[in-house]
């Protein structure tokens, strides 16, 4: 047993002043006067003197001094004697003059007491001691027996253990917030339903966090490391970035390595990356797996490949999982395929669900198609989004398109964007509209330029006729659909972009449409190609026109071809026109192709004439 706590509060006397402020020879002037009162027969100098020399570590001194005042009936002596005893290794003396002291009304000697039944295993004796004093109102009679009663899963121990915060025991503060902390995040995680007490509930969990916020303060400040770490971690996901960092300092100096790793986070984050790096050094020395991993990222970003290595080697070394991880990723980026899949199965067979993502698509790369379809499972089946999409796309590789959507499905479920955009194609495939848009605005939500196109085209297939102005002339109102049309051409997706440009010239805004045109054109779309072909010979430049329609012509447009056929059989390019011709027939489709066919049959009989 250690000597029971805070030593401040084991030598008990009402009458022994301690000042930090003393000077020394203040003491000494003060030691000499209770020596002579103690001389004397003053009980009570010999009291106080004994717990003094007690302190200060003088146990030959004291224990005399001691003796005699317990032996004059001062229970405080009885206390401290048992005290000086434990630290000799009398254990069982001291535990006697303890229950001396106990019995006379001894706080701290009923929770020595109930502290040293407890470590023989009587944990009756233990647990009667320990309510006795903690019934007087003392600290850490009530901490212990709190965590007595927790040990055997006691539900009264919670009232011990706030008795104990609530008396300014900061190892108390702390366990009962961490006891707060873990209720409502577990609260605040469940799944109520549309249960009438939900609200409540979730008012709870928001009250249970706020005390234990309080209660990591308390500790905090009275010096507790990991109550600090957890305060800042509180006040960093509130966005409280500054206090944040200065808890994670004061418990980062007090040794806390999780405190530094943090503090080294938030310092990255705000573009400080040398001082990041010197906490994350620190913090990776102390044995912190994170820490070392962020230093491992940090020199594989600067390009120090080996030091990398060596820091992802250091994080495994330590239990972090992830330092197994990084070092695949780091082996694949090199090309170093053997090794690379040597690191993923072993953070993937440590659990590591984006391990077994990664090496299930190093084998698919390799075409161990078979190999690979068990770790995506195994990723998606501990939550890997990633991998639930990745199997979503061997499926449906194998012509398994019912099995692919229930994948795709699970993704989108989870926030995938291109996982919501298969399921969106694959309702509009099986006619089912509602879901379909349902599962399009998602992914065109998450950024994806087709499913906004796509989105877009099912709006526009139900848009009402443009209503007309009193004078007959049209009102255009920007629609949902060219919103969304907009954003995916926005994006560069070039059909979008076409689209987009129809909308324009439709509501006559030339330079726009030639805007889009052009850039869908420039892009590889034939069909911007052509349109800005029309746009331009409209204009009256038809060399230009003819320009983006042999573009258009050459990636496969038929009226394309077929409008090149016209502009050189009216220039008298017969030959040329009529090659434009048979091309466009190739091209079609079939209206194009019977009208260049009448082009180039009257073309050959104008040459053979």
């Amino acid at each position: 047993m250690d000597v029971m706590g805070d030593k401040a509060t084991l030598l008990e006397t009402g009458r022994f002043v301690q000042s930090s402020d003393r000077d020394e020879a203040g003491e000494a002037a003060e030691e000499l006067r209770l020596r002579l009162a103690a001389e004397a027969g003053d009980v009570e100098a010999m009291s106080v003197l004994g717990a003094l020399l007690l302190r200060r570590g003088d146990l030959d001194g004291a224990e005399p001094q001691l003796r005699a005042a317990t032996a004059a009936g001062d229970r405080a002596a009885a206390n401290n004697l048992g005290v000086l005893l434990h630290q000799r290794g009398y254990a069982d003396e001291a535990a006697g003059w303890w229950r001396i002291a106990a019995v006379a009304g001894s706080a701290a000697a009923a929770h020595a007491l109930g502290r040293h039944h407890r470590e023989r295993g009587d944990e009756p004796a233990a647990e009667y001691w320990l309510r006795q004093s903690a019934e007087q109102g003392h600290a850490l009679g009530a901490y212990a027996l709190a965590d007595l009663l927790e040990h055997r899963g006691d539900a009264g121990s919670g009232r011990w253990m706030r008795a104990a915060a609530e008396r300014g025991h900061r190892e108390a503060a702390y366990r009962l917030a961490r006891a707060l902390d873990r209720r409502g995040v577990g609260e605040a995680d469940g799944d109520n339903g549309v249960d009438s007490g939900a609200d409540a509930e979730a008012a709870d969990a928001a009250s249970g966090v706020a005390e234990a916020e309080q209660w990591y303060r308390q500790a905090a400040a009275r010096g507790h490391r990991r109550a600090a770490l957890h305060l800042g971690a509180i006040l960093e996901r509130r966005g409280e970035l500054k206090e944040a960092g200065r808890w994670y300092l004061t418990s980062a100096k007090d040794g806390e390595a999780r405190a530094a790793c943090a503090l080294g986070f938030l310092l990255r984050d705000a573009g400080d990356e040398e001082s990041a790096a010197v906490w994350w050094l620190r913090a990776a020395q102390e044995g912190d797996g994170n820490a070392a991993n962020a230093l491992g990222a940090l020199h594989a970003s600067r390009g120090e490949t080996q030091t990398a290595e060596r820091w992802y080697r250091a994080a495994m070394d330590a239990g972090d999982v992830n330092g197994a991880y990084n070092l695949g990723l780091l082996c694949a980026e090199q090309q170093r395929t053997a090794q690379a899949e040597q690191w993923y199965r072993r953070a993937a067979y440590a659990g590591h669900r984006e391990a077994a993502n990664a090496l299930a698509i190093l084998l698919l790369q390799g075409g161990d198609t078979a190999g690979s379809e068990p770790w995506f499972s195994k990723a998606a089946e501990a939550g890997s989004v990633d991998a639930a999409f990745n199997l979503g796309i061997l499926f449906a590789g194998r012509g398994e398109d019912g099995v692919a959507l229930r994948w795709y499905e699970r993704a989108a479920a989870a926030g995938h964007t291109e996982a919501a955009l298969q399921v969106g194609i694959a309702r509009l495939r099986d006619g089912d509209e509602s879901g379909a848009e349902r599962h399009l605005r998602c992914a065109a939500g998450g950024g994806s330029a087709e499913a906004a196109y796509r989105l877009a085209t099912v709006l526009d297939a139900r848009r009402p006729p443009e209503p007309a102005h009193e004078l007959g002339e049209i009102v255009h109102e920007k629609s949902e659909c060219e919103e969304w049309y907009e954003r995916a051409a926005g994006q560069g997706h070039r059909r979008a972009q076409v689209r987009v440009g129809m909308l324009a010239a439709a509501r006559g805004d030339v330079v726009e449409a030639a805007r889009w045109y052009r850039e869908a054109a420039e892009a590889g779309s034939r069909n911007g190609a052509f349109n800005l072909g029309l746009l331009l010979a409209r204009e009256g430049s038809e060399p230009e026109a003819a320009v983006w329609w042999t573009r258009a012509a050459d990636a496969g447009h038929g009226r394309a071809a077929l409008r090149l056929a016209l502009v050189y059989a009216r220039r008298g390019e017969l030959a040329e026109g009529q090659q434009w011709a048979d091309r466009a027939v190739a091209l079609g489709p079939g209206e194009v192709s019977e009208r260049a066919a009448r082009l180039r049959d009257a073309l050959r009989e104008e040459l053979s004439a």
